[in-house]
């Protein structure tokens, strides 16, 4: 069996044990597009786990993600695990958990939930029924989501 290498980054992070397939979630959710960058993104898929399992790796040269960021990568690849890297060294391990609560991420798919009306001020609530898969159950109007990916805010 060939053996893949990745280039090792100076400062930046590592989000491994991305769900299979959801890579490109977890660009899109940190906004990397492919245009504009000034850094190194390497990005790995469907590679073997230790556990026995398939996961994808993205490694993002000098940027480390924001709070935000993370809850929303917690929705789509709840088996994360971040790696801040700085002076080629691990400088931080965490894996963050899916909260119970869900509050200004998702949008609704119900068109017709009070969240999605624009004359209605509120912010969109959801309630974590499963956390690995993610599902979501509306506050409002009791929708629940299966894929969370397509409604992230």
């Amino acid at each position: 069996m060939k053996e893949l290498h990745v280039t090792p980054i100076s400062n930046g992070t590592v989000i491994d044990h991305i769900t299979p397939g959801r890579a490109l979630d977890v660009l899109r959710i940190i906004g990397i597009t492919g245009k504009g960058l000034n850094s190194a993104v390497s990005v790995v898929m469907h590679v073997p786990s230790v556990d026995g399992g398939w996961k994808d790796i993205v490694k993002v040269q000098d940027r480390e993600l924001l709070p935000q960021e993370v809850r929303k990568i917690t929705l789509v690849a709840p088996r994360i695990t971040i790696n801040i890297i700085r002076n080629y060294e691990v400088a931080e391990k965490y894996r963050p958990a899916t909260p119970d609560e869900v509050v200004g991420l998702v949008r609704c798919a119900n068109p017709n939930c009070i969240t999605n009306k624009e004359r209605e001020p509120v912010t969109p609530r959801f309630a974590v029924v499963t956390r690995d898969p993610v599902r979501l159950r509306c506050r409002y109007c009791e929708r629940e989501l299966d894929d969370v990916s397509p409604h992230l805010m």
